[in-house]
């Protein structure tokens, strides 16, 4: 695991590699770990895609470990806390941002990423879902429907296309 500058992400796709984001804080409601066992699954599938973390919070180490005990330590990254221009360069390069919230009010983040053309999956149970009509939505748990869901963004350019450009509109 490592930290990372944004100037490093364009690095990486410069390499090939697929970008997932989430950013905002980690705690339990946030349902990150969710998040961690589907990469599992995309991995598999697309092995040149890095999560990236933006933020914080009391989960982090327990993120950690639970990439590390997955074999994911490569394919996961904590980048810290960013606002402004780096983390407006952050959404921007990013392929999908996912909120797999357990518990969300609402939710800003994914609307933030729609205005950078970013595609978002974001959980039924987050109050955003309800207005995101060009979103991909999947129940926080669902762990395989999440997976499915990246795998799909990743693998097919006219689903990114559609709902990078209806998300933004």
């Amino acid at each position: 695991f490592y930290t990372v500058a944004d100037d490093e992400i364009l690095e990486l796709k410069k390499h090939g590699y697929k970008i997932i984001l989430y950013t905002g804080r980690f705690t339990l409601h946030k349902g990150l770990d969710y998040l961690i066992r589907a990469l599992q699954k995309v991995v598999k599938k697309h092995p040149r895609t890095k999560l990236i973390f933006v933020g914080s919070g009391e989960k982090e180490f327990e993120l950690i470990e639970l990439a590390a005990h997955l074999g994911l330590s490569g394919h996961v990254i904590f980048a810290g806390w960013m606002s402004g221009k780096n983390l407006a360069r952050m959404y921007a390069s990013a392929d999908v941002y996912v909120q797999p919230s357990v518990s969300e009010p609402f939710g800003i983040s994914p609307l933030e990423a729609l205005t950078h053309h970013t595609p978002v999956i974001v959980s039924k149970q987050s109050g955003v879902a309800e207005g995101l009509h060009s979103a991909l939505k999947v129940d926080f748990w669902d762990v395989d429907g999440l997976a499915e869901r990246l795998i799909a963004l990743l693998s097919y350019p006219g689903l990114y296309t559609t709902l990078r450009s209806d998300g933004y509109d």
